[in-house]
């Protein structure tokens, strides 16, 4: 069973442009973004999913540096981008992230794997994400090639296939979904770029707790950074996450 991480990427945001080649710390968002799923243990492969526009040729050099695999797909269907990005790269198990999640909890990550493989024969779908306890950016939705396949051949809305995975949640009859969830509510924190304040944020955490030679830090110690430091909340507090509208 081959677990393939997808993570959608490109240089046009309509909040914060180019915001995942954006550096902190020396490295670019994706680059963070890389070496933290790097560490999910059961995950066998990443692959960058970005866009055939001439703009995103950015993004397959800053791959190709990585030494990250890459796919190249429509810009706005985001699903059939998703779906050909995993039957080139044999995927079974589909794990889909955004590379707008510098602070992804690799832990967090393999442990909703996990929990989707030791009962792929009960769900089609696992995430963190529709019934939310951690904070957001460390989005994980882990599924199957064939709910992914199914999605891709019926999916008539714009939403849906704008969004990947709206198809399949909405979709209970069809699929089965588990939500993985965390013992204490933490969705109120905003660990996501997609404004400048968000990024600020991100930046700040990054110049606490970062260091070379020990450069990977958990959801557990930015927690504990927000004991010492709780203006931290302040500052991106007042950001309001875009909405999937129904279309």
């Amino acid at each position: 069973m081959k677990v393939v991480c997808i993570v959608q990427a490109r240089i046009g945001s309509t909040r914060l442009k180019g915001k995942i080649l954006k550096k902190i710390c020396g490295k670019t968002i994706l680059e963070h973004d890389m070496d933290r799923l790097k560490r999910v243990k059961n995950i066998e492969k990443i692959v960058i999913a970005t866009t055939t526009l001439e703009k995103d040729n950015a993004v397959v050099e800053e791959a190709k540096r990585l030494g990250i695999t890459y796919f190249r797909g429509s810009e706005e269907d985001v699903l059939s981008r998703y779906y050909y990005a995993a039957k080139e790269n044999n995927a079974d198990v589909v794990v889909r992230v955004t590379s707008d999640c510098p602070l992804i909890d690799s832990e967090v990550t393999e442990k909703i794997i996990t929990h989707y493989i030791n009962s792929k024969d009960q769900y089609d779908y696992v995430s963190n994400t529709i019934e939310r306890t951690y904070p957001r950016g460390l989005d994980t939705e882990v599924f199957s090639f064939e709910a992914l396949e199914m999605a891709f051949n019926e999916a008539v809305m714009q939403r849906d296939r704008e969004h990947v995975t709206p198809y399949i949640w909405d979709n209970n009859k069809y699929f089965k979904l588990a939500q993985y969830k965390n013992d204490i509510d933490y969705s109120n924190l905003r660990w996501t770029l997609d404004t400048i304040e968000d990024l600020e944020l991100i930046e700040t955490i990054y110049n606490f707790i970062y260091k070379e030679d020990k450069n990977y830090f958990s959801m557990n110690q930015i927690l504990q950074l927000y004991e010492f430091h709780p203006e931290l909340n302040n500052i991106n507090n007042n950001i309001e996450q875009k909405k999937i509208l129904n279309n």
